[in-house]
Order: structure tokens, then sequence, then C-alpha cells
């Protein structure tokens, strides 16, 4: 049996075109399915249990993928719902779908797969031997889990085909892998499995497969043998190469991609141009394997604050990091004199924007820029010592000279106070598997009627 796969984006808040959208209704979907998150943007958001996407935007694109449903009359999913999966960016999302369900008079059946393990879970799983480490991973034990302040566990397809045999309409999911949400439908009704998974890899990241990757919108067909991948916007084309190409993409190996249950194999995969817009693709295998989810885990490092100064004269731009290693190692002898800390007890850094922001020591182009803003990050076990650091900092990084023999400078301040306080600082603290001896083991799902 053919399954056609509408998936409207990469994920829910970057944006997709709607005429685009149009044209993939036009073809009869059988469910439409869109990723919610990423680890893209680093530790914060699992940490925090926070959405790094605009809520506005996100409820913007969900009211017209909410519209698409009613107008398909299939179900509509979206996986890793606010960024990390977390139970609370669920909850944020089913807010969101129970606000528009009212908005738009839309009577729906809503199931929440949940995603978040307990400590006591994962300690649990570790003392049996069912924690297995990846590579790189960190060292952990009981009490490293309890102190993380969220762990997912990411879900694949048996967990999305679970909620689908619920008879909702709308799925939010937390946590799962970028392929789940797509695979899950073509597998229940049985395409070739490494078809299906191949598929979706290709898919997950909406129209990046095609020649216009900010287009947003594809559809994948998957049958008994393989599938057949085509772009909406008229201006996007899906070729062997941008296809093929995909695999590569956040993949550590380019044949190779594992997901819960088993792993993807696409040596033996022939990318075949069908036309100007359409590739179709035969020849993956899936291999199964242990039943085993990749867990993820952030924690608190630490509190922030920074600083920001801007270098115009040209003296202290050209001799940027000879200042800020004079300033340095000042305010270290500063620092533990009047508040009797070592450098041990907190973290100062000076990234030179302009000159090795991104890449610090790696940094090989040279020249002199105009300005260079000279932002101080400081991390401490607690945000009032931190700010409390930045707050003594704070003078010398608007006046320190470079040498003794010139007149104290002045720097310029973006804004005042000059110092922010940031917050907790995040960290990821997993990169594990756990082993399930079902795929449910470690999920749980809710169903509820929303709406009129």
């Amino acid at each position: 049996m053919k399954t056609r796969v509408l998936v409207p984006s990469g994920v829910l808040g970057l944006g997709f075109n709607r005429d685009a959208l149009a044209r993939g209704l036009s073809l009869n979907p059988d469910i439409i399915a869109i990723d919610g998150g990423s680890t893209d943007s680093g530790p914060f958001s699992l940490g925090a249990g926070q959405s790094k996407y605009s809520r506005a935007a996100s409820k913007a694109e969900w009211r017209d993928l909410m519209v698409a449903r009613a107008q398909a009359g299939v179900p509509l999913v979206i996986g890793t719902a606010g960024t990390c999966g977390a139970d609370a960016t669920v909850d944020w999302m089913y807010d969101i779908t129970c606000e528009l369900a009212a908005e738009l008079g839309q009577k729906l059946r809503v199931a929440r797969l949940y995603s978040s393990q307990p400590a006591a879970r994962v300690i649990a799983a570790l003392e049996a031997g069912k924690i297995t480490p990846l590579t790189p991973a960190p060292d952990i034990g009981a009490q490293a889990l309890r102190d993380m302040t969220n762990i997912v566990a990411l879900a694949g397809a048996e967990q999305i085909q679970a909620a689908l045999d619920t008879g909702a309409q709308i799925i939010i999911a937390g946590r799962t892998t970028d392929t789940a949400t797509i695979a899950a439908l073509p597998l229940r009704r049985g395409a070739h499995p490494g078809a299906a998974w191949h598929g979706a890899k290709i898919a997950e990241c909406g129209a990046l497969c095609s020649t216009n990757p900010t287009s947003g919108v594809i559809v994948v067909d998957f049958d008994d043998t393989g599938f057949t991948v085509e772009a909406m916007h008229e201006t996007a084309l899906c070729t062997p190469h941008s296809v093929s190409a995909h695999m590569l993409y956040e993949n550590t190996d380019p044949f190779v991609l594992y997901e819960p249950g088993g792993y993807l194999d696409v040596r033996q995969a022939r990318y075949t141009a069908l036309d100007d817009r359409r590739v179709r693709v035969e020849g993956s295998e899936w291999v199964p394997g242990r039943y085993t989810v990749k867990l993820e885990g952030a924690r608190i490092a630490g509190y922030q604050t920074t600083i920001m100064a801007v270098l115009r004269d040209a003296h202290y731009a050209a001799h940027a990091q000879a200042w800020v290693d004079k300033l340095t190692a000042f305010l270290t002898v500063e620092i533990q004199r009047r508040m009797d800390l070592a450098p041990t007890d907190y973290q100062m850094e000076f990234r030179l924007i302009g000159v090795n922001g991104a890449l610090g020591p790696l940094e090989n182009r040279t020249g002199t820029p105009v300005e260079v803003g000279v932002l101080g990050i400081v991390t401490a076990q607690t945000q009032a010592i931190a700010a409390e650091i930045g707050k003594l900092i704070n003078p010398f990084v608007l006046h320190y000279p470079l040498t003794e023999d010139e007149e104290l400078p002045t720097f310029a301040f973006p804004y005042s106070p000059a110092t922010t306080d940031r917050g907790a600082l995040y960290e990821f603290a997993l990169n594990h598997v756990m082993e399930l001896a079902s795929p449910m083991e470690a999920f749980r799902i809710e169903v509820t009627e929303v709406g009129a």
C-alpha cells in the first residue's frame, strides 16, 4: 500500500511557503508530519525545559497546519515538541493546540506522547546494565543523574504508531528521532522498512533535500520497494544529488543511520531522477537489532554574567589580544585579593568579536578591524558570585590601559548597565542508549478531547 507523507518544513517555527503547502495538500497526503526541535542551539532548551522558538511564530504556523489537517482529514504529528521534547514543552505545545482548536472551532482528539525520563528509571537501568555509553560520553552515576534538570529518551516509530493507534487527529510528541514521525505510518502500512527509514531521513528537514531548501514543503511516497520524493515549491527541484547528499546531514556515517530497534544501511541505494522534480530511491535496507533509545540530559554547570565593551581606538583595536591578556592577569589578582576567590572558583574569559570571537585560537585570518567587541563571560557556582565579579571587573574593562605610560583610556559600553546576569548555564550530560524490554516501557500517552 502506498503511503503519502506531507512534510511542511524542517521544523515548526522556521517557516514554510503557503502556496507549496497548498500544492502538497492537493496531492491528498495520508499524514502531515513535522519536527519541532533540535539540539543545534545547545543545551539550554533541554536544561530549562523551554522552547527556543517564538510562541507567536509557532502558533501561527501550527494554525496553518491545523487548518490543513482539517482540510485533508488526516493525522497531524509533531515530534520533539517545543525544541527539546521535554514534558513541559509537550504541554506548552498542547496549550497552543487547545487555544487554536477553540479559535478555529475544531473538535479534536489529541494524543500527547511523553518522553521525559525520571532519574530513578535511568538509575535502575544503569544498575541493571541496560545503559551503554556512546562516543564520546561523560561518566555517569546515580548522583549525576539526579542532578540533571531534564532527561529525555528519543522515541522511535513504534511510539508514534502507538499514538496513532489511539485514533488521535493530532499527536504532540516529546523527544523523538527526526525520522520517527515520518517513518511511523508507512511502516505500519507495510512499506519497505529500508525505504521507510531512508525516505524519512531524506524528508526530515523538508526541502533541504531540494535545490530550494528554504521553501519547506515536500511530499514523500512510500511503497513496498522504495520511495519517491518531490518538493512542492515551483522553484524547488529534487535531484539525485540533492537527495543522496542529505544522508550526510547530521550523520557520522553517510551510509548508516541508527534508530531504535536497528539501523538503516543505504550502501546499495539507487537514486533515479523520474523527471526534473522527482527522485525515486530503491535498494535501502533495514537491519533489525536490540531495541535501544538514545538518552539526552542536561544539568546546571554554573551561572553566568557577561560584560561588553567596544574598542575603537586604532591602537587598542590593533593590540586587542595583548590588552585582554594583560587585563585578565590583572583581574585574576584583583578578584583573589578583593573577593578571596581562587581562579578555580570561577571562570573568566574574554572573546574578541571581530578578531577571533567564533574560533578563538583556531582563527587563521588576520587583519586590523575598525573596532573590536570585547565580550567578557564570567561563570561561577552562583549567580550572586558571577554578578559580583562582573561588577568588580566593570571599571577596568572600561578604562584599563595597555601600557603604564599612556593616558587612561575610555572604551564604549553598548548598553547600560554594562553587565548582564544570564542565569543558569546548562551543559549536555548524557550521550548514552538505554535498552528497553518493549518500546513503550519508557514512554506514556495521554489522549484528550479538545475544542468546540
